[in-house]
C-alpha cells in the first residue's frame, strides 16, 4: 500500500496528499484495518479521477490485495483547518 498504490494514486495528479492511518477501534473479526484519505485541489480534479483514472485503481487494488480489503469513497468537505 504505502511503496505502490498510494505512489499510484498521487503519480495521477489528481491529488495533492495522502494519509495513511491505522482505525484504533477493534474489529470483531480481529486483525488491523487501515484508511488512506487522499486530497483533491477541487470537485472538479476529483471528478477527473473518477472519469480518467479510478477503474484502473480500483482493479490494480483488488487483483493486489484480492480478498484483504474493502474500498469504499466518502467525499468531504474541509470546513475550516487550523
Amino acid at each position: 500500500m504505502k511503496n505502490e498504490h498510494i505512489p499510484e494514486m498521487l503519480a495521477t495528479k489528481k491529488f495533492t496528499e495522502a494519509k495513511m492511518c491505522k482505525v484504533l477501534v477493534e474489529e470483531e473479526m480481529g486483525g488491523h484495518t487501515y484508511s488512506v484519505q487522499y486530497r483533491a485541489k477541487d470537485k472538479a480534479t476529483l471528478e477527473a479521477y473518477y472519469k480518467e483514472d479510478a477503474e484502473l485503481m480500483r482493479a490494480k487494488g483488488h487483483k493486489r490485495f484480492a480478498n484483504s480489503f474493502v474500498a469504499f469513497r466518502t467525499e468531504l468537505e474541509i470546513i475550516s483547518e487550523q
